[in-house]
């Protein structure tokens, strides 16, 4: 194996330290597992991050969140679209945060050993980069290494064999096994958020067919306590719009559709912010993955992220696996406002409001911590507020 030297920290500068106090590396986004064993051998990622500024003059005060949640290995461990169950899914996932390289002899080389979302060190490339999709990943000899990775997380992922099976909130896997469908930290999300107080929405967004789906097992746990874990959350009084909504993307702009409900970013780009801006408690949009594959699956074709550094009232951030800090290969396209009540926008890089606005998901870590997505959404607000509070000095 050849490892990386150190070379400081270049990491994204929203990145800061509460993730230590959680046995977690900021740095890198790296999980403690039975194979790093406290390695000091990994380096951090070299792309320095740019954060969105305010106008002097804006105070800071407590918003509204709205959170754009994606599905597929983000809060569910399966892939409609490509046909992945939970083992496949998770298998996958692990072969985009695992970094090597190729040798000038033309032979791979691990570059650490254990996953991070962040590459260890410049020139390190995910496995999944570099051979695609491949099945049985840690079964096969160059991933093998990182099998009791797959079988920690799917012990975690297990539903109780104490509890009946829910056809909704279990999913067989391809080891005729129980696992929870939708991940217990989303509910814990749901919780922590009313507990805390806070104005919020959540919109799923997903490329895939799993919304309706979703969006039914979402609202029967919410409204009939059908969740034996979370047998408490129709206390929380949150509802769901169970009518899925659709948005669609093409040279001429985005139009967001939902039940009668038609806007156009023709329009000005505006009145989608706001209308994201004022939807209540839960719903979802399929976004349009044509668009994305034929912009090349770069960040100009990805899911549009309105962002206005101007709204003191609002604040969307935006969770996805597939948000990377390499605009030629991620998912989200944030666009974020030039001027205060203006229709203009340009186009922020993922690196300027990553760990503000996005979040890059960490699968691995969203299963085995029940606090895992409140933990990212308060590290989101607090960077976000400390630009806010920057920019009114």
């Amino acid at each position: 194996m050849a490892y990386c030297d150190k070379t400081g920290d270049n990491s994204s500068a929203s990145l800061n330290n509460e993730d230590s106090r959680n046995g977690h590396d900021p740095a890198t986004n790296k999980h403690p597992t039975p194979h790093s064993k406290g390695h000091a051998n990994d380096c951090c990622a070299t792309e320095e991050a740019r954060t969105v500024s305010v106008p002097h003059g804006l105070c800071v005060k407590k918003k509204k969140l709205v959170l754009h949640v994606d599905l597929n290995n983000t809060i569910l461990v399966s892939d409609a679209v490509t046909g992945q169950g939970t083992i496949a899914a998770l298998d996958y996932f692990i072969s985009t945060v695992t970094w090597g390289q190729m040798s000038k002899q033309g032979k791979w080389m691990w570059m650490s050993d254990s996953p991070s979302l962040l590459p260890p060190c410049e020139g390190a490339v995910s496995y999944y980069s570099q051979f695609g999709r491949v099945a049985g990943f840690t079964s096969s000899t160059a991933g093998r290494r990182f099998r009791g990775v797959l079988d920690e997380h799917l012990a975690m992922l297990r539903w109780p064999k104490e509890l009946k099976g829910d056809k909704e909130l279990a999913v067989k896997g391809e080891d005729g096994q129980l696992y929870h469908w939708i991940l217990p930290s989303f509910f814990q999300l749901l919780k922590d958020l009313v507990a805390e107080g806070r104005d919020f929405a959540i919109l799923f967004r997903t490329f895939g067919s799993d919304l309706p789906r979703v969006l039914s097992a979402v609202s029967r746990a919410l409204t009939q306590g059908s969740h034996p874990l979370f047998p408490d959350l129709p206390a929380l009084k949150l509802s769901v719009n169970e009518t899925p909504g659709q948005i669609r993307c093409s040279k001429k702009g985005a139009v967001l559709t939902r039940a009668g409900e038609r806007l156009s970013t023709r329009d000005g780009e505006r009145a989608l912010y706001q209308y994201l801006s004022s939807v209540q408690c839960l719903g979802g949009f399929q976004d349009h993955f044509d668009w994305w594959a034929r912009n090349t699956y770069s960040i100009l074709g990805g899911k549009p992220l309105w962002v206005d550094p101007f709204d003191q009232d609002v604040q969307h951030i935006f969770i996805d696996d597939n948000i990377r800090q390499n605009d030629k290969d991620t998912i989200v396209h944030p666009k974020v406002f030039l001027d205060r009540d203006g229709s203009e926008t340009r186009t922020a890089s993922t690196s300027e409001l990553y760990d503000l606005c996005l979040v890059q998901n960490d699968l691995l870590r969203a299963i085995s911590d029940p606090e895992y997505f409140t933990q990212r959404i308060s590290i989101c607000q607090e960077n976000y507020d400390r630009n806010l509070q920057q920019g009114a000095g």
